[in-house]
């Protein structure tokens, strides 16, 4: 009897979870750029009083065992990252990523974070911010004055400038994309950063995860390696390195392996 009322104790607190979880959908069915999330369970250890196939006489055995479960529990909360809706605005800065992308923003502390929600604005200083005041990576500025701003498909931030008559490049967003999208964090605020061993596809760097990060920085340093922290949030760190040429590529290789074998 005790061990029935704790495997159904199980239960409640796994569907307790899964209540949790689509209250915060529902909470959030207006919020720009979220995606909802889904709760998976597995069931528990079984306990085995008697195996299939064991014997039943001399000369027979027993068809089918006798296992007993002990409840469940939640194996997992995945976001479900499939492409919204894209609703007109009339804002030239509201923006949506078809497809998997998302865009980089910098946090107040130097790391870089991700997000979906492309309701952007104009601070103080003219740069493209998030609602809460955060900047594109790469920071994209709008001249004064500017007029008719307009972005490609291609991400590229165009408007007039005072006194010309046909559209002025002034920057271009760019996105990141991860193999697996719904592992990453969520940190709030429409935003997320990378879990461990996280690499988005980027042409001109790559982020690595090091476990003795701190060293490892030091010796890339000392090697002429372009390289600066990234979302760390109290797991071992990421380190963006710029590379691009061969012997760039090359360089941070050896410097890399001195580092992780000396």
């Amino acid at each position: 009897m005790i061990r029935a009322l704790y495997t159904a104790a199980t239960g409640m607190q796994a569907q307790q979870l899964n209540i949790d979880v689509i209250a915060n959908n529902l909470a959030n069915v207006n919020t720009t750029g979220f995606k909802k999330s889904r709760a998976d369970f597995q069931d528990l250890l079984y306990q085995t009083l008697r195996a299939p196939g064991a014997p039943s006489t001399a000369t027979t055995q027993y068809p089918t065992g006798i296992q007993v479960g002990l409840g469940s529990r939640p194996a997992a909360v995945q976001r479900i990252n499939v492409q919204g809706d894209y609703t007109q605005t009339g804002n030239s800065l509201d923006l949506a990523v078809e497809g998997t992308g998302f865009f980089e923003v910098t946090l107040p502390d130097g790391t870089t974070a991700f997000t979906r929600a492309g309701a952007f604005k104009l601070d103080n200083q003219s740069r493209m911010v998030t609602s809460e005041g955060i900047p594109l990576e790469p920071a994209i500025s709008i001249p004064s004055g500017a007029e008719d701003i307009t972005v490609g498909s291609d991400g590229v931030v165009s408007a007039i400038l005072p006194g010309q008559s046909t559209g002025s490049q002034v920057g271009q967003i760019q996105t990141a994309r991860f193999a697996n999208p719904a592992g990453l964090r969520a940190l709030g605020a429409a935003l997320d950063a990378m879990g461990v061993d996280y690499v988005p596809s980027h042409a001109n760097f790559i982020l690595i995860h090091v476990g003795d990060a701190a060293s490892i920085y030091e010796s890339l340093l000392r090697n002429g390696v372009i390289v600066r922290p990234v979302a760390s949030y109290g797991l071992p760190l990421h380190l963006r390195v710029t590379v691009g040429l061969p012997e760039e590529i090359e360089r941070f290789v050896a410097a890399l392996a001195s580092a992780l074998h000396r």
